[in-house]
């Protein structure tokens, strides 16, 4: 196939456009910029120069597909709203141009947005009162229409090397303030994968998946969030302290409502009707390595 990849130069897209090509399939990478084009070029990928917010960009590129693959966001939380509104309607203009075919739309979500207390599945729908719900409400209304189109949901921490996600943040924080912190006992669940089993489940997405079908690209139900700043604590040297929420809200700022992120998520029902298989490292072994913690 000739598939079209939004976010192709990304943590999660340049690992997509990767197994894509080691599968046989063609990839058209979305460019923003030189070093993103030179970057797609490197890896074996066509470049189509464009970025999200340009319609125009998605239409002819999703046009000269057999299938789309959108892993494009713009991570700036201080627009976070606003952002979840530019990937609703990028998410509905590559709907429209792939509509009255059998193309595949695979889009991105997370399972943060899942009920929570309980192991979450593929069958539950987002209850998160978040802007981020606006792109599964897209994909729905597309599938609605009859567009192939397909979700996938990415859990808390997708590791690996070069990740600038949520990990990352953590050891930022613990970095600046002395302090490796968890609110309470620690108990709070992450759901993880690594970012190549990432790549293997959107290929797999792309090839076998249904018409408005979720799948979660999780490989560890959930690791406790104590475990993770043990981890940070014990790389940095320094102390590993439980705090109360309050004060572990203060001690996160910005980034509190993620540290007490409780997320339990189930991926039986992707791995058995894809065929999916997690093979890389668990969380807690990939982010004890210096690779990590290299300033």
């Amino acid at each position: 196939m000739r598939v079209f990849v939004t976010g192709a130069t990304g943590f999660v897209g340049s690992a997509v456009v990767q197994e894509l090509i080691g599968a046989g399939h063609q990839v058209l990478g979305l460019a923003r910029s030189d070093a993103a084009a030179v970057s797609l070029a490197a890896a074996g990928a066509a470049v189509h120069r464009g970025h999200l917010e340009d319609l125009e960009s998605l239409r002819s590129g999703a046009g000269a597909a057999d299938g789309v693959i959108h892993t494009g966001f713009i991570h700036d939380f201080s627009r976070f709203k606003e952002n979840c509104e530019i990937d609703r309607r990028a998410i509905e203009t590559l709907a429209s141009t792939l509509a009255a075919s059998d193309r595949p739309l695979v889009i991105t979500s997370g399972t943060g947005l899942l009920p929570k207390g309980r192991l979450t599945t593929e069958e539950d729908v987002p209850t998160a009162a978040s802007p981020r719900i606006a792109s599964e409400e897209a994909a729905a209304a597309a599938a609605s229409r009859g567009v192939r189109a397909i979700t996938i949901r990415l859990p808390p921490s997708v590791h690996g090397d070069g990740d600038h996600g949520f990990v990352p943040l953590l050891i930022g924080f613990a970095r600046e303030k002395g302090v490796s912190v968890y609110a309470g006992e620690g108990g709070n669940l992450w759901a993880a994968v690594h970012r190549f089993d990432t790549a293997s489940l959107y290929r797999l997405a792309l090839e076998k998946g249904k018409a408005g079908a979720r799948y979660h690209g999780v490989a560890e139900e959930g690791v406790r969030f104590r475990e993770i700043a043990e981890v940070i604590g014990h790389r940095l040297n320094v102390p590993v302290v439980s705090k109360s929420p309050e004060e572990a809200a203060v001690h996160f700022g910005w980034f509190a409502h993620f540290a007490a992120m409780d997320n339990l998520a189930s991926s039986k029902r992707t791995r058995e009707e894809l065929g999916w298989h997690a093979t890389g490292p668990g969380l807690i072994a990939d982010i004890d390595r210096a690779v990590y913690f290299d300033d």
